[in-house]
């Protein structure tokens, strides 16, 4: 899951000032993930008022019984919406709002983040090239840290050729992980939609329930994406016209 820390990583100023172009591209980011953060919050509130028989927990242990894993530990988590799937210390971690709940809220992330471990045991395509992408994204995103805390302290690098590609190289790489993240969590809710409609765990009713907050979930990624592309773009216009 997300929250908006990835669109605000992401929606920083530009070091050596702002533009009237820039502010509105940072402004329909924040909106747009404000927007889609607060349905999301609202529909797992909602959901999680519509009980289930079995808690989060429960849920992810038997979706990875039945695809064979059993090397992956299903631990609890502190925080709300914390849910993530670590490959390498193959775990399955929960929230405490899923791990222990019974709904279908809970029931909906649970098996999202075990479709990622159904992922990584049969090797999807697109896991594995955002796990190699990883490292670069750490060293990309603190580079871009460091130029803007000097673009605060007076250095103008977007006044400066080199500095301005290289910074436009930087976001890309950022800007490319945030879309090769896309079919990786769109996979995964597709896996879980698919176990928990066949294995029964859900009626049509919560299934459809399921699906809208898996929907919204998936959304907060489309929005990072997005900001970040044009964020990219801008920048690039930005390099592409001091080079004229």
């Amino acid at each position: 899951m997300i929250s908006m820390t990835l669109i605000l990583a992401q929606a920083s100023p530009a070091p050596g000032g702002f533009s009237m172009s820039y502010i509105v591209i940072i402004g329909a980011s924040l909106l747009a993930s404000f927007l889609i953060s607060g349905t999301l919050k609202r529909r797992f509130a909602e959901y999680s008022q519509i009980p289930l028989r079995m808690t989060g927990a429960q849920i992810a242990e038997m979706m990875l019984q039945q695809n064979g894993i059993t090397d992956v530990q299903v631990i609890s988590v502190p925080g709300q919406l914390t849910d993530h799937y670590d490959p390498e210390k193959k775990t399955v971690n929960l929230s405490e709002s899923v791990y222990g709940v019974a709904s279908v809220a809970a029931a909906a992330v649970a098996a999202h983040e075990c479709g990622h471990a159904v992922q990584h045991q049969q090797a999807y395509v697109w896991l594995g090239l955002r796990s190699k992408l990883v490292p670069a994204v750490q060293f990309s995103s603190k580079m871009l840290n460091y130029i803007m805390i000097l673009g605060f302290l007076g250095i103008g690098f977007m006044h400066n050729m080199t500095m301005l590609w290289i910074w436009v190289g930087l976001f890309a790489v950022t800007t490319l992980f945030s879309f090769v993240t896309l079919p990786v969590e769109f996979d995964a809710s597709r896996r879980a939609l698919v176990w928990m409609e066949s294995s029964g765990v859900a009626a049509s009713m919560e299934h459809e329930k399921a699906k809208n907050a898996l929907f919204w979930a998936a959304m907060t990624y489309v929005a990072a994406a997005i900001g970040s592309l044009a964020q990219l773009l801008y920048f690039l216009m930005m390099a592409l016209n001091r080079r004229d």
